[in-house]
């Protein structure tokens, strides 16, 4: 079975919550395969990513500082997050504009 490699870009979130990956991109079970966090800003900042299924929020990550110029990558080793119809993993900055995101993921890996 071919597997379809997909990815969600974001670009400059800020202390707003923002989906980086939108439950529009998520359909049948998807896996997650890596998400990576830059900061963008000339200081400091935290982030928190997490999934909202339903009314509810499910943190991948809270709080964790990334330093001027580096990133996170939240999602290695292999490891990977499986995520239901209509999830979606939503991220927000400590400091407006601070923050890009790519998410990669494989989707329909089941229905």
């Amino acid at each position: 079975m071919a597997q379809n490699f997909r990815n969600s870009i974001t670009r400059n979130t800020g202390a707003t919550p923002v989906a980086i990956l939108p439950e529009a991109l998520v359909d049948s079970y998807d896996a997650v395969v890596g998400i990576r966090l830059v900061n963008v800003a000339s200081s400091s900042i935290t982030v928190d990513v997490y999934i909202v299924r339903s009314t509810n929020n499910y943190y991948l990550i809270k709080s964790a500082p990334i330093g001027v110029g580096q990133s996170l990558e939240l999602i290695d080793g292999g490891s990977k997050v499986v995520l239901h119809d209509n999830d979606k993993i939503m991220a927000v900055s400590s400091t407006a504009s601070s923050l890009d995101a790519v998410v990669s993921y494989v989707d329909a890996i089941s229905t």
